[in-house]
This record gives structure tokens, sequence and C-alpha cells, in this order.
């Protein structure tokens, strides 16, 4: 059957992945195809992207991942500048509060380690021992347990994860990029080859290369083109509180237990905060953090209570006395082999057509511009010109390699 649309570039998801490729696509002066970005639901209410605790750091282990968030901080940073459309340039209340990561004297070398990394790949952190972080946050009980930490004096921080997807879509439109709502529920292969792709609606959409941007859904949109794609769907919780003590500079600090929270505006009451856990932290401890329905907006209220809330207080004494707020569930991409991203051609293990931009594992909001960037390059270049990202290829899966990333939150 003949299809209805035709596209050099199908790009199944519509957040801030995949239209950050659709406009990196649109603005690269080798590409004058047409782009069609198939988004299930336009609204994005269960999308990670907008259920994320919207973040960016440079404190990873692994030297790729490092130069992604590099890039993406610096795009941040210009974001009026590079999506602006008819005059109008979108805010995402960019606030570099840095990330403030605390060892024991068990991870003390990892961290130095990690830190040494980072500072060659030229990442402003600063390395504190315990007088240190006494005196630059009296706010924080080291204890007995934590001799070291580091902090991301500029370049790391959060910022507004739905401006930033609305700003990507809105240029990417802006650009001719044409977005189709709608639900993949085939894929028509010819030989070693992707031609259409079928919506539940029947409609069909005839592509060049399709590329798999499709986030919590991303295994099952590479199964129908015959690809075991080792990413799952898992459920995190993200709670709020607030706090009512006046505690001065607080970055997005991760606690030796595993336990996050950073800022989140003030209110008269007192200052708001996020936080949550992280999945290594709990399967550390034998806790399976993967839910049965990952998609499930329910919140089980019991692990800020008996686990994040504790361990927080502890940390931050002022935190003994709060008032919670509300909470929510939203998707993670969780890559099994190595919890970093899967990118690239997915050959040898499935068609030669067709592209992966999957498993970010909760870093896929802060990698969207660079991703982005790479992908387009490869697709139109037929390999990376700027930042080379096939460190995280999806070859890695046939070769047995993995990354290393010791800093998962």
């Amino acid at each position: 059957m003949a299809a209805e649309k035709s596209a050099d570039i199908v790009i199944v998801g519509g957040a801030a992945m995949g239209s950050s490729l659709a406009y990196h696509l649109a603005i690269h002066p080798g590409f004058t195809g047409r782009v069609v970005v198939i988004e299930k639901d336009a609204t994005y209410a269960r999308s990670a992207s907008a259920l994320s605790a919207a973040s960016i750091r440079q404190q990873f282990s692994s030297a790729v991942n490092i130069r992604i968030s590099l890039y993406g901080i610096a795009f941040l940073r210009t974001i009026g500048e590079r999506l602006a459309v008819d005059g109008e340039a979108p805010a995402i209340d960019l606030h570099e509060g840095g990330y403030l990561y605390l060892a024991s004297e068990a991870g003390a070398a990892i961290l130095r380690e990690n830190h040494a990394l980072q500072i060659a790949e030229g990442a402003d952190i600063a390395l504190l021992d315990r007088a240190g972080l006494a005196d630059r946050f009296p706010w924080l009980a080291t204890g007995e347990d934590v001799v070291l930490g580091t902090h991301g004096t500029t370049g790391e921080g959060w910022f507004d994860g739905w401006g930033l997807l609305q700003a990507l879509r809105r240029k990417a439109r802006a650009l001719g990029v044409d977005y189709v709502a709608g639900e993949v529920c085939d894929i028509v292969r010819d030989g070693g080859r992707i031609t259409q792709v079928v919506l539940v609606d029947g409609t069909r959409i005839a592509c060049g290369a399709l590329v798999n941007c499709a986030g919590a859904g991303a295994r099952a949109l590479a199964a129908k083109a015959g690809i075991d794609l080792p990413v799952v769907a898992k459920r995190r919780y993200v709670f709020t509180f607030t706090c009512r003590e006046r505690l001065g500079a607080f970055p997005l600090m991760i606690d030796t237990t595993g336990t996050y929270v950073r800022p989140e505006g003030e209110t008269a009451q007192g200052r708001q905060f996020i936080c949550g856990v992280s999945p290594d932290a709990l399967e550390d401890e034998g806790l399976d953090w993967r839910d049965d329905d990952p998609a499930t907006q329910e919140v089980d209220h019991s692990w800020f209570e008996e686990r994040i809330w504790p361990a927080l207080a502890a940390r931050v004494p002022a935190f003994e006395a709060i008032r919670p707020g509300r909470a929510w569930a939203g998707p993670y991409d969780m890559c099994l082999l190595d919890h970093n991203a899967l990118i690239g051609s997915a050959a040898p293990l499935g068609p030669d057509n067709l592209y992966l931009c999957n498993g970010f594992s909760g870093h896929g909001l802060q990698q969207a511009p660079a991703v982005g960037r790479g992908l387009a390059e490869l697709l139109v270049d037929g390999r990376y010109t700027s930042l080379d990202l096939s460190d995280l290829a999806f070859a890695r899966l046939a070769e047995g390699r993995r990354v290393l990333e010791r800093n998962v939150i």
C-alpha cells in the first residue's frame, strides 16, 4: 500500500530529544530534506522531559558524558539567541547553583578520581575536604561519615525542563519540521531497510531513515523492527517540601545514602525543595525500584517518609522541621546494559536505516542539545563532526562493550 506521506527522516518521539534532533537537522547547512516528528501525546503529560528534576551537571565519571554536558550548559546559557522565534526569546530560568556530591571514606578515592577527570575535561568543579564543606555550606552536618565533597562552582544547576521542551519544539516547527499526532503500530521493511511506518489511525509515512526517540516507549518500538533493546521503562518519584529556615546558598546535593535534594523556588512559607533517591542506592540495599506499571501516576509516599526524609534530616538538621508538599511519578528509560544512552545506527543488529537514541537513564534532558546535534551530523554527514559520541554507539551491545558511569542519580 502506498504511503500517504513521506519524509527523508522520520523521528518517533517529539519530546526534548526528538525535538532537539529535529531542530539540529533543520539548521544543518548540508540538509535540505523533510523531517516528520511523530508524537503520540502532544500534551507531553507523561513525558520524562516534563516530569524530570530538570538539572544539568558535569560531575560524571566518563569523559563522553562530561563533554556532552559541557556543550549542554553552553547551549542553555544561549538559548534565547538559539531558539528565538519571531523575535520572541524563550526563558528556561537557568540557575547555576551547582551539584554537591558527598563521599564517605569508602567513596573518597572514586570521588577524587572522578574529580581529576572532570578537571581534565574543563569542568569547573571544586574538591572540598570536611573543613571546606563546613565553611562553604554551614547548614551541612558532615557527621563522622562525610570526608570529601565535590561542588560544581559554575556550569551546573537546574532549569525549566518544560520550557526547554517547548522552546525546541516551537523552533523546530518554525524551521519547517512537521509534527504529526499519532502512535506507530507497525514498521514496514523491505529486506534490510525500513520503508514505512504505520500509525494506529492507518496513516502510512514513507521514510528514508527512522529515528527512535520514543523514551519510555523505545523498547516496544525497537521490537517492531526486530531489535531486543535493553531499555526498560521505570517509575521514579519526585517529592517536594517546604523549609521555613533560611539556609543560604544551596546546591543540588547528593548524599552518601544516594538521596538527592535541590531548591525549587521561594514561597511565603519558606523555600521549596524537590528530592528523590538514586536507583543505585536502592539496588545496593536489595530494593527493587522498578514498577510493573511505570506509566501510572500513583506515588508511594512511604518512600519519602521512611527512606528520603530521615536521610535528609540527618544531613541537613533544618530539614527536621518541614512541610511535605506534592509529589509526582515520572518514567525513566533505563539502559540495562550500563546506564548510558544507546545512540546511532541499529546495524548490525537491525535495519541499516534505523537509528536509536534511547536509554538515557535520567540524563536525557541535559544531554538533548549535544545528542540532537551529534545525531543530526551522523544522519547528514555520516559521521560526528563536532563532538564524538561513538563511545555511546548502539554497536557496543553487539561488541559486548560497556561504558562505566559511576555517577547515576
